[in-house]
C-alpha cells in the first residue's frame, strides 16, 4: 500500500523504505537490505520468525528497492530479479505455492522487473518493457485479470506496454500509464476506484476520468490519492479518519486536497496519508491513533499537518500505523506505532515524533 518502488538499475540511486502492518524494511544507498519489527510470518526475511527490535541485514545481495505488504515483503534486486517472502496464504509471493517463506524466494526467472508494490494479500509489478503483472488474492478483482480467480504466479494485465507506476491497496489497485492516464480496479465499496458511482467491484482496469496529467498514485486501505503534473493533490474513497485530506464522508470521485500546487508525491496506508512537497517538507493526515502524524497528539486530522520544520525529506517514505522516511544524506527516521518494535529504535515505545534509525552497514 506504499508508493511505487524505484526502478531497478545497475546500482541503487536512492534508498528505499517500506512499512507493513508491524514490520519495516529498508534498502540503504549502498544496496543493503535490512528488516525489523514483527516477524510472525517470516516477513523480515532473515530465515526465522523471531521479532527484531533493531534492523537486521537480510543476506548479502544488492537490492534496488523494497516494498511491504501487510505481513509479507517483496523487493527488486539490482540485477532486475524479483523476490518475495513472508505470508503466502493467497499466493501473494508469486512462487506458485501458498507456503509461507522466511527467506526471499525468487518470483519466476525474469530479470527485467522495474517496480513492485504489495497490498494486503495481492502484489503487482511492472517490467522494464512497460507490461503490468499481478498475483495473489483476487476475490474483489484486485488483480485486474477480468475474473475473480486467485493467481499464485504473475499474470499479465491486458496487453498494454505503457504502465508507469502501480500501487496495491487492501483489495484494490491503481496505476498510471506513460500517457498520464490513471486507472483503478478491484473493490469499490467505498468509492476507492474514483469512478463516480461506487460499485461492488471492477475486475479489470477502468480509467479514472479523462485526465492525462496524473503523475503518481497511492492506494490505501479503502481509498486512493494521486498527484498531478501541475502539483495538485487529489484523493477519493473512504474518509472516516480524514485520510482524504478533506472534511465529510466518503468521496466516489477525486476531490482536491487544499489549494497547494507544490505536491511532489503521495503515499497511503491504513487510513493515514502522507505527501511530499517540492520544498522537501513532509505532511501527513488522517488516522493518528498511534501518533503517526507526529504532531504530538493522537487526534485524527482532516487536513495535512506538517511533520516538523525539516525541508530535507525525500520521496522515499512509507505510511501505515507507523511511518518512516529518508532525508537527504541517507538518514532514516520512523515514528508512530511501535508495539512490535517496527520503529527499529530497540524499544517497543510508541513515538509521536520522528526517531532516527541506524541501519547496518
Amino acid at each position: 500500500m506504499a508508493a511505487p518502488a524505484s526502478a531497478a538499475v545497475a546500482a541503487p540511486v536512492a534508498p528505499s523504505v517500506a512499512a507493513g502492518y508491524s514490520h519495516t524494511c529498508a534498502v540503504s544507498s549502498a544496496g543493503a537490505l535490512s528488516c525489523w519489527g514483527g516477524n510472525y510470518s517470516g516477513q523480515l526475511g532473515d530465515g526465522t520468525k523471531t521479532n527484531r527490535t533493531a534492523p537486521v541485514r537480510v543476506g548479502s545481495a544488492s537490492w534496488a528497492a523494497v516494498e511491504a505488504g501487510t505481513s509479507y515483503t517483496c523487493g527488486v534486486r539490482t540485477d532486475g530479479s524479483l523476490w518475495c517472502w513472508g505470508s503466502n496464504n493467497r499466493g501473494q509471493l508469486g512462487d506458485g505455492t501458498t507456503s509461507g517463506r522466511t527467506a526471499p524466494v525468487q518470483v519466476g526467472t525474469a530479470t527485467n522487473w522495474a517496480v513492485v508494490n504489495a497490498g494486503d494479500t495481492h502484489t503487482c509489478a511492472i517490467r522494464t518493457d512497460g507490461t503490468l503483472w499481478c498475483w495473489g488474492y483476487n476475490r474483489f478483482g484486485q488483480l485486474g485479470t477480468g475474473d475473480p480467480a486467485d493467481a499464485r504466479t504473475p499474470v499479465q494485465i491486458g496487453t498494454a506496454t505503457s504502465w508507469a507506476t502501480v500501487s496495491a491497496g487492501y483489495a484494490h489497485t491503481c496505476a498510471t500509464r506513460t500517457d498520464g492516464t490513471l486507472w483503478c480496479w478491484g473493490d469499490d465499496m467505498f468509492g476507492q476506484l474514483g469512478l463516480g458511482t461506487p460499485l461492488t467491484y471492477r475486475a479489470a482496469p477502468a480509467q479514472v476520468g479523462t485526465g492525462t496529467n496524473w503523475a503518481s498514485v497511492a492506494a490505501g486501505y479503502a481509498y486512493s490519492c494521486a498527484s498531478r503534473a501541475d502539483g495538485t493533490l487529489w484523493c477519493w474513497g473512504e474518509n472516516g479518519y480524514g485520510q482524504l485530506g478533506v472534511t465529510g464522508g466518503q468521496q466516489p470521485s477525486p476531490v482536491r486536497v487544499g489549494d497547494a500546487t507544490s505536491w511532489a508525491s503521495v503515499n497511503a496506508g491504513f487510513d493515514t496519508t502522507c505527501g511530499l512537497r517540492t520544498d522537501g517538507s513532509l505532511w501527513c493526515w488522517g488516522n493518528n491513533t498511534a501518533g503517526q502524524l507526529a504532531d504530538g497528539t493522537t487526534t485524527h486530522r482532516y487536513a495535512p499537518v506538517r511533520i516538523g520544520t525539516d525541508t530535507t525529506w525525500t520521496n522515499d517514505n512509507a505510511v501505515g500505523y507507523h511511518n518512516c522516511g529518508f532525508r537527504t544524506g541517507g538518514s532514516l527516521w520512523c515514528w508512530g506505532n511501535n508495539a512490535n518494535a517496527q520503529l527499529g529504535d530497540g524499544t517497543t515505545t510508541q513515538r509521536t515524533s520522528p526517531q532516527q534509525v541506524t541501519l547496518p552497514s
